[in-house]
C-alpha cells in the first residue's frame, strides 16, 4: 500500500488525505520563508550533521559545542533560503562552478569519468544528486555573500597593522617546511632488480627535466604516482618531528625552491621540493600581509552579513511554528497571512521534498 503523506503547515493542514494507514508519514512544516518551506526533517537533519561534524573534529567538549550551535539551527536554515532566493533574483547560476568542482574532485580521486565519480559516491552510500544539490546550494550562497556583502568590505593597512599588533602571540609559529613531491612507485616492481632500476631511471630522468628548467608542479601532475599528484605534488607544511629523520635532516637544511636528489623510500623513488621554509617565531608583517587582510576581512564580514540578512528578513514573509525560535529574527519582519495560494505553494514545495526522499 502506498504511503499517504499528511502535510501540516504551521497550525493548519494543507493536504487532506482520504485515509491514514499504519505507515503514514506525517511531515511537519516548522517555518515558511516566502513560498519556500522548512520541515522538521530538514531541521533534524541539520542538527544531526552538526553533531557528526563536532564528533569528527574530535572536539574535547563536542556535546557542549553542539548544544551551543543548536539554538541557531533554524536561523541557519532560514538564512540559506533567503540567500538562495536572492541568488535567483541576481540570476546566479552555480552550474559552471559545480562542474568545475566535481571535475577537480574526479581528478583528485584519479577517476576517468564523472560516471565513475557517481559510482564512487554510491559505493559509500552517498546520494550523488543530494551531494550535487548541497554543493550547488553552497556555491550560490557563497556567490551571493561575496557579491552583496564581501565586495563592499574594505580593509585598510591600519586595520591590518592593528590586528598584527594585537595577535602576535597567536601568529607565532614553529619552524616549518612546505613540501611537494614526485613519487614513482616501486609497488609493481616488487623485488625485481631490473624493474627497480627502470623505476629509478624514470625518477632520475624527471629530476633531470626539473634541473633543466621544467616546471615541478606540471611534471608532478603528469608523472607522480602519489596521492598528491592532482595538486602538483603539494604535501603541505611539516614541523620538526613530523617527518622521518632522514627526510627531516634533508629538507630542513634546504631553502625555498631547492629540489632534492632522487630518494629511495618504502613507497618508491621520491623527488622533494621545498616550496616554503618558515623560520620559527613571529613572521614579519610584510610576509603574512595577505593572511592579515583575510583575517580582518572575516572579522568584518560576519557582522556585515548579519545586517544584510536582517534586511532580507525585513523584506520577506517568514512564519515560524510555535515552539521554534529564529535567533536571527528582525523586529521589522512582516508576519504573513497564510492565503490559499500560499498554502498551495507550500504544498507543492513539500511534495517536491517528499518526492526527492522517495516517500510519495
Amino acid at each position: 500500500m502506498s504511503r499517504v503523506v499528511l502535510c501540516l503547515i504551521l497550525s493548519g493542514a494543507i493536504l487532506t488525505p482520504g485515509f491514514l494507514s499504519a505507515d503514514t508519514v506525517v511531515e511537519e512544516i516548522i517555518a515558511r520563508v516566502n513560498n519556500q518551506i522548512i520541515t522538521k526533517t530538514d531541521y533534524e537533519r541539520e542538527q544531526q550533521q552538526l553533531k557528526e561534524e563536532a564528533q569528527q573534529q574530535g572536539a574535547a567538549h563536542a556535546d557542549q559545542a553542539v548544544a551551543d550551535q543548536q539554538k541557531d539551527v533554524l536561523r541557519g536554515l532560514i538564512d540559506r533560503e533567503l540567500l538562495l532566493e536572492k541568488g535567483k533574483d541576481l540570476d546566479i547560476s552555480a552550474e559552471t562552478e559545480l562542474i568545475k568542482r566535481l571535475d577537480e574532485m574526479r581528478k583528485q580521486m584519479k577517476l576517468d569519468t564523472m560516471e565513475d565519480l557517481e559510482k564512487a559516491a554510491q559505493a559509500q552510500g552517498v546520494s550523488f544528486e543530494d551531494f550535487k544539490q548541497n554543493m550547488r546550494t553552497e556555491i550560490i550562497t557563497q556567490q551571493v555573500i561575496q557579491r552583496e556583502v564581501g565586495s563592499r568590505i574594505n580593509v585598510s593597512k591600519e586595520e591590518e597593522q592593528k590586528f598584527y599588533d594585537q595577535h602576535k602571540a597567536e601568529l607565532s609559529r614553529p619552524e616549518e617546511v612546505k613540501l611537494s613531491e614526485i613519487l614513482i612507485s616501486t609497488e609493481q616492481a616488487g623485488d625485481d632488480q631490473q624493474k627497480l632500476d627502470a623505476v629509478k631511471a624514470k625518477a632520475e630522468d624527471l629530476l633531470k627535466q626539473i634541473k633543466a628548467g621544467g616546471d615541478f608542479e606540471a611534471i608532478a601532475k603528469k608523472n607522480s604516482e602519489g596521492p598528491s599528484a592532482a595538486q602538483g605534488g603539494d604535501l603541505g607544511f611539516f614541523e620538526r618531528g613530523k617527518l622521518a629523520k632522514q627526510l627531516e635532516d634533508l629538507t630542513f637544511n634546504m631553502k625555498k625552491g631547492d629540489v632534492s636528489d632522487v630518494i629511495r623510500t618504502k613507497q618508491g623513488f621520491v623527488i622533494l621540493k621545498v616550496t616554503e621554509h618558515q623560520t620559527a617565531g613571529i613572521p614579519p608583517f610584510s610576509e603574512i600581509e595577505p593572511r592579515l587582510q583575510e583575517a580582518v576581512y572575516m572579522q568584518k564580514l560576519q557582522p556585515a552579513l548579519r545586517e544584510y540578512l536582517k534586511k532580507l528578513r525585513d523584506d520577506a514573509y517568514i512564519d515560524i511554528k510555535s515552539g521554534y525560535v529564529d535567533t536571527g529574527a528582525s523586529p521589522d519582519e512582516t508576519k504573513p497571512i497564510v492565503t490559499t495560494s500560499a498554502k498551495e505553494a507550500s504544498a507543492k514545495e513539500l511534495k517536491k521534498k517528499k518526492k526527492k526522499l522517495g516517500v510519495l
